[in-house]
């Protein structure tokens, strides 16, 4: 089940992602095909708009280090 989170004064999509998430990447077109009615409004969306939210980005695995000595 998707969470919405409803915008702020100002906000635009990439604002509210940012603030939900902390990041932008990938999450932005995810939110878009969630949210299709979001494409008419503009850059800025109205305060109070709903936007239901794509599942949380995973967390990437950490990168083996590589250690030339021991």
């Amino acid at each position: 089940m998707n969470r919405v989170a409803y915008a702020n004064q100002g906000e635009t999509l990439d604002g509210l992602l940012y603030r939900v998430y902390g990041k932008t990447a990938a999450i932005t077109e995810q939110a878009l095909r969630l949210n299709p009615h979001l494409v008419n409004q503009g850059p800025v969306l109205k305060e109070g708009t709903p936007v239901t939210l794509p599942p949380p980005p995973e967390a990437r695995e950490p990168k083996p280090q590589i250690q030339l000595w021991n």
